[in-house]
């Protein structure tokens, strides 16, 4: 049976052989980027290429990308280890194009890689084209259904909706149609009584999606149309997990050699064997096996377990496996944190960053189970309480179950097992209900409306001259609006820069901008998105004008300086006495 290893190594060989440069993986903490926690996608470390922000070094790439997903289609949290194939974080095996090759050869090499190079039975494959939609103007693929004809029979062709076959970033930005290769996995028996092409994108557990070709040749403006784009990309993604099951012929992700060492490891601890099964005990391996994964690079990453953002994401996932191994393995003392040695082993060669601080890696995820676990037996004590208000047969109001969930942590599930061991009812209904203000509360305390971009002169990269100068005279390239948290703020994009943008914990510059009629407005902030200087500024000037002259606050930026200095100092200082493992992570150096 081919090795897991050997299969990723075999798809980055595939494509170097056709002329691609082999990238590492980004980390799985986004940084510079506003409208993301974590990379969720293999193609967000290369959205600036996309966007037309930056050149990339090679117009053919390929990788393998850690992403993280914990909402969405498909990827609720909550299910996570109850089926076979969905993860929170997964590997994402891509092949790009960024203004070179189109739909013919992306088309072609997928099919030659899936069927000559990792052998998967042709007659088992289904790949869709987009049908079209006449709602927004657009055709159907007829290009794609072209090149797919070369390889495929017109009965293994299936047209998908624009919800299935038409990919976009997000609400504005970079799209286009796709076309998917499905699998059907079933045994000869069941597809002799119904056709995969009935099952593709149906849910069905067998018959899965593999691999994603996406042609991105529009942008969604803010409007909501869509203008073609200068240069046409491709964006594939495969799912490495799935990819390996049906390589190794199994049934389900978890019984693949990417899971199988990680339950091996927790059998022996809980004495308690995996059965493959549906029960509570055979999701806990399966949630434990997932989440030990997100926990573990995510924290190598940069991101600590926090009350928070990204860090309470990472909170959520590791005490969702907490309490799975207590509930459900009857296993009382830390777990999580005894998995680490064999996971940085095994992904050393491609992950070395797990096994470069696997001290801190594993201290962090003990301290926060020993908190948890903590806080669970106190959960418990309230879950008495309310057990002993309640007469036989009562329901427990949604919103007490919400502080169970919020307050101690406890799913809805293990609420409902006890309940019913105590002979009472669950309101389900209130709890989501009081779930949906919770979440509503946090988008709108998020949210961030983005006005489109105002162009006042074509795109081109700006020039940073920050180290030498703290003043220029630049080109305005464009400006737009932008409201959150009920505050209107303006962005602005220069041909060139003093002003220094927020990285590494150093805050941004702050300043002025002076334009051709004398007027002047001040500059509150400086970051970086997706690669492209951002300058912040309250309001805008009576008229704008194409020349600007821009001036750093000095003083400020002096200030800014020193203290930046002296966290590098006492980093050092650190590594010294404490030892090499020391990480400087999360610093604020502001004025």
């Amino acid at each position: 049976m081919r090795k897991s290893s050997e299969i990723r190594q075999a798809f980055l060989d595939f494509f170097a052989s056709k002329g691609h440069a082999i990238v590492p993986s980004a980390p799985i903490v986004v940084k510079n980027d506003p409208t993301l926690l974590f990379t969720n996608a293999g193609m967000n470390q290369f959205k600036d290429y996309f966007l037309g922000n930056q050149v990339p070094s090679h117009s053919r790439i390929a990788d393998t990308q850690k992403c993280l997903r914990v909402s969405g289609k498909h990827n609720d949290l909550e299910e996570v280890g109850v089926d076979t194939y969905h993860h929170t974080m997964f590997e994402m095996l891509g092949n790009w194009s960024f203004g070179d090759y189109f739909k013919g050869e992306a088309i072609e090499w997928s099919w030659e890689l899936l069927t000559k190079v990792y052998g998967i039975d042709p007659a088992k494959l289904y790949v869709t084209v987009f049908e079209g939609d006449a709602s927004e103007n657009l055709p159907a693929s007829s290009v794609a259904l072209m090149h797919w004809k070369k390889w495929v029979a017109e009965d293994k062709i299936i047209y998908g909706n624009k919800k299935d076959n038409f990919w976009e970033m997000g609400d504005t930005g970079p799209c286009g149609p796709c076309s998917e290769i499905h699998v059907d996995m079933r045994s000869e028996e069941e597809m002799a009584k119904i056709p995969g092409r009935d099952l593709v994108n149906k849910d069905h557990p067998q018959v899965i999606e593999i691999w994603n070709n996406v042609f991105i040749q529009y942008n969604r403006k803010k409007d909501g149309s869509l203008e073609p784009l200068p240069n046409k990309h491709v964006d594939t993604g495969m799912g490495f997990e799935r990819l390996v099951r049906v390589i190794q012929n199994k049934k389900s992700n978890y019984d693949t050699d990417v899971f199988t060492g990680t339950i091996e490891v927790v059998e022996k601890i809980t004495n308690k064997k995996y059965d493959y099964s549906d029960t509570k005990e055979a999701v806990a391996f399966r949630v434990i096996a997932d989440h030990i994964r997100a926990i573990a690079f995510t924290i190598a990453d940069g991101q600590l377990p926090a009350n928070t953002g990204a860090g309470y994401v990472i909170r959520r996932i590791l005490r969702r496996a907490v309490r799975y191994y207590y509930s459900y393995l009857d296993y009382k003392h830390p777990l999580l944190h005894q998995l680490m040695p064999q996971l940085a082993k095994q992904f050393e060669n491609v992950f070395p960053e797990l096994t470069g601080q696997l001290d801190f890696v594993t201290k962090v995820v003990k301290e926060e189970e020993e908190g948890f676990l903590r806080t669970l037996e106190k959960g418990l004590k309230r879950m008495d309480d309310i057990i002993a208000a309640h007469p036989k047969q009562a329901t427990i109001e949604g919103k007490l179950v919400f502080e169970l969930f919020d307050t101690f942590g406890f799913p809805v599930d293990l609420t409902k097992l006890i309940a019913s061991e105590n002979e009472l009812q669950v309101d389900e209904a209130g709890f989501e209900k009081e779930m949906l203000q919770q979440k509503n509360r946090s988008r709108a305390a998020t949210a961030i409306d983005t006005g489109d971009w105002v162009q006042i002169n074509p795109d081109t990269e700006t020039k940073f001259t920050g180290y030498t100068a703290t003043a220029a005279n630049a080109t305005v390239i464009k400006y737009r609006k932008v409201k959150a948290k009920g505050k209107e703020a303006y962005q602005w994009v220069l041909s060139e820069t003093p002003f220094y943008a927020e990285s590494g914990g150093q805050v941004g510059d702050t300043g002025s901008f002076q334009f051709e009629d004398g007027s002047s407005i001040e500059v509150t902030d400086t970051k970086k998105e997706n690669n492209l200087f951002i300058h912040f500024t309250d309001s805008l000037p009576a008229s704008i004008s194409t020349k600007v002259k821009v001036q750093v606050n000095t003083n400020h930026r002096k200030n800014i300086t020193v203290h930046h200095s002296a966290t590098h100092l006492l980093h050092a200082a650190l590594r010294n006495i404490l030892g090499k493992h020391v990480a400087q992570k999360g610093s604020l150096v502001n004025a």
